[in-house]
């Protein structure tokens, strides 16, 4: 794999100088037409052995590009806001717009080196790295994230001259890092640990390419030519995951089946359920245990079957100061320039915090689906999507917990004519409510696939009969304090360990 570039070819540099003026031009031009078109960013994951000029290249492509539209996203140990989210956040987090560059170093692909590169490393380990790798990956192309990696590489000797002609001059010595300078000891090592990542790594929408780097000019040029290459391709077509991800789904089982929509809870006792599990809940949410812990609350369910009202009597119990509510509705023009999920990883909250969804995720094998935004072959991938991004937040220590809210049809009509004819709620009602009850049948089909495909045993659904609102408000407060005091006792369901805890020395 690394044979070509350990023999350190090389460009003289009246050949690199006439091929680089070409380039420049090529490379702003196609960068230009990326950006009037909106249609995919691309990440470019500079990765390599140490001291092979990974960070020349990332100054170069600053320069020879319109740094304007290129983000630099370097990436180090954690911060401590990143260590209470999942291990993927902070690369959600910065996911670059539509026709924008992104250049990745220190990237997620830290653990799966430094596992790799240990004298013993852990094979399980090291295909759940690649696992998760991949999929993350191939997620992004199905979003239009056009991912190209750049691994830059040379021969041990080459490695250690130029070393020492860096360290040579005080211009540059300080380029010289502890990682450069143990590469030598390391070095069958970390080449072996760099052919396994590449290998399992290595798919058609996020290629690997070894960029030979004992010459600067060789360098360079190869370096342009990989990413002129990457911005002149079309936009892809549709990704297929590797694999589905084989999640333990819940003991009990959801379906909108058998729901008793004439379970109430009587006015007299309301208050006192009320006022119990509310203080029970402001209790659990300030114990020890709940520090080390952060809420995701999911609240889906048909139009005018109370969601905004449950939330209303969950947020009387909690801190102001440590809950936000998200209210989803069409995502604006920044949410549409990046991947769907985009929205909702960068408001996951930290340890002690909760997040609360006024519809979620779920979004896109609902509406979307049903409203016919998107092919069927994107809904279906969604739910697979969906399970990962959960499966994340759990192993996080994050506890997810989802309520579908189910209103029979009769009562819904009641509640629209009431909001209709009441001036205090005549905002509530809208076309779009009067239009989505038309398509009832269709919305009741996408529940119960969503709810098929979705109830895991790590984000299991709560479907509560909402026909009575008092009832519906006790048994949402009930299932939140009953999950959150049973952590302590809770059995460990899932666990993976976080794609990227620190830098790695390789990177």
């Amino acid at each position: 794999m690394f044979e070509d570039a350990e023999t350190d070819p090389c460009l003289s540099k009246e050949e690199a100088q006439q091929r680089i003026a070409e380039l420049r031009t090529a490379l702003q031009h196609q960068q230009y037409r990326r950006l009037h078109e909106q249609k995919q960013s691309l990440l470019i994951v500079v990765a390599g052995i140490d001291g092979a000029g990974k960070g020349s290249a990332i100054n170069q492509l600053n320069t020879w590009l319109d740094p304007r539209y290129v983000h630099t996203l370097a990436y180090g140990k954690l911060t401590s806001g990143e260590a209470m989210r999942p291990a993927m956040w902070r690369y959600w987090r910065d996911l670059p717009t539509k026709g924008s560059i992104g250049l990745v170093f220190g990237s997620w692909y830290a653990s799966l080196l430094s596992e790799a590169v240990r004298k013993r490393p852990d094979h399980d380990k090291i295909m759940l790295y690649a696992t998760l790798i991949n999929r993350f990956e191939a997620m992004l192309a199905a979003e239009n994230v056009q991912v190209v990696k750049l691994w830059y590489h040379l021969s041990k000797q080459a490695q250690y001259e130029r070393t020492q002609r860096l360290l040579a001059d005080p211009a540059t010595a300080w380029r010289v890092t502890k990682a450069d300078l143990k590469v030598q000891k390391k070095f069958e090592r970390l080449r072996h640990a760099a052919q396994t990542t590449l290998e399992l790594t290595t798919r058609s929408y996020a290629p690997w390419v070894i960029v030979p780097s004992a010459d600067d000019n060789l360098r360079a040029v190869r370096t342009a030519e990989v990413v002129l290459h990457a911005l002149q391709q079309p936009v892809g077509q549709a990704i297929h995951l590797d694999e589905a991800l084989a999640l333990p789904m819940a003991a009990h089982k959801a379906t909108l089946r058998g729901v008793n929509y004439r379970t109430q809870l009587k006015k007299d006792n309301y208050a006192e359920q009320l006022s119990h599990w509310q203080g029970r809940l402001a209790q659990v949410v300030r114990s020890d245990t709940f520090k080390e812990r952060s809420l995701v609350l999911a609240f889906e369910g048909q139009d005018a079957a109370g969601k905004g009202g449950a939330i209303r009597r969950v947020t009387e119990a909690l801190d102001v100061r440590s809950y936000a509510v998200h209210p989803i509705a069409a995502p604006s023009a920044e949410e549409l320039a990046r991947p769907y999920l985009w929205r909702f990883w960068r408001s996951l909250p930290r340890h002690g915090h909760a997040a609360i969804f006024d519809r979620s995720w779920y979004g896109r094998v609902l509406v979307e689906r049903v409203e016919k935004l998107i092919s069927p072959t994107r809904w279906r991938q969604a739910y697979d999507e969906i399970n990962s991004f959960e499966s994340q937040m759990v192993a996080n220590g994050t506890v997810v917990i989802k309520f579908w809210l189910a209103v029979s049809k009769g009562e819904q009509l009641r509640r629209f004519q009431e909001r209709e004819d009441s001036p205090f709620k005549q905002y509530k009602i809208t076309e779009d409510d009067w239009r989505n009850r038309k398509k009832w049948s269709a919305y009741h089909t996408a529940t119960e696939d969503m709810l098929t495909h979705t109830n895991t045993l790590l984000a299991p659904w709560y479907i509560i009969p909402a026909d009575d609102k008092r009832y519906a408000r006790v048994e949402v407060l009930k299932h939140i304090v009953l999950t959150l005091e049973g952590l302590d006792k809770q059995e460990v369901l899932y666990s993976e360990p976080p794609v990227l805890q620190q830098s790695s020395e390789i990177l």
